[in-house]
């Protein structure tokens, strides 16, 4: 296995936390745990969420300090994987996701572009099999030698909220 020179990169982002009265400047530091394999690069581009390519084949390596925390996963058919969109330059507060309708301008929040102040993706993607630390996944989104910050289980009774009245925003996203 080899290891990309992304094994040593430290996410950092600055925040703000509220004491005695003053926003004080508080670091966050995030290490990866794995990394993904995946046939996309910047070059060829990467689907905007998996699902819309559920028959793509990925895995996730993890890193020999994190996979005892593998223990039991492959109890779960699918997983959600939090990571960082290392190719990602800057950002803008208003966003056009594709497909949408001309007729309404989406904020960064309405949205799912990666550009964003914390470039922090989240994906749910079908878990195939655990085999030596090796996660075999279907349906990546995330390019060639993206950062994996963390992983968890998708749990449907938990994970999965049902939308009374909101489809028309929806539609209008074009999905």
């Amino acid at each position: 296995m080899t290891y990309k020179i992304f094994v040593l990169l430290i996410i950092t982002s600055l925040s703000y936390h509220y004491m005695n009265g003053q926003i004080k400047p508080q670091q966050i530091v995030f290490e990866p745990i794995g990394i993904f394999h995946t046939p996309y690069t910047p070059e060829t581009g990467a689907p905007r969420q998996g699902v819309l390519k559920p028959d793509v084949k990925g895995k996730i390596e993890i890193f020999p300090e994190y996979q005892s925390a593998l223990a039991a996963l492959d109890l779960y058919e699918h997983i959600i994987v939090l990571y960082h969109f290392s190719e990602v330059k800057g950002w803008s507060p208003t966003a056009r996701p594709p497909s949408s309708s001309d007729e309404i301008v989406f904020g960064l929040f309405a949205t799912r572009t990666p550009r964003r102040p914390n470039p922090i993706g989240l994906t749910v993607m079908k878990l195939d099999k655990v085999e030596n630390g090796i996660l075999y996944i279907s349906g990546p989104d995330a390019f060639d030698g993206t950062p994996v910050l963390d992983i968890k289980p998708y749990i449907p009774s938990l994970d999965c909220v049902e939308s009374s009245g909101k489809r028309a925003v929806e539609m209008r996203l074009g999905l």
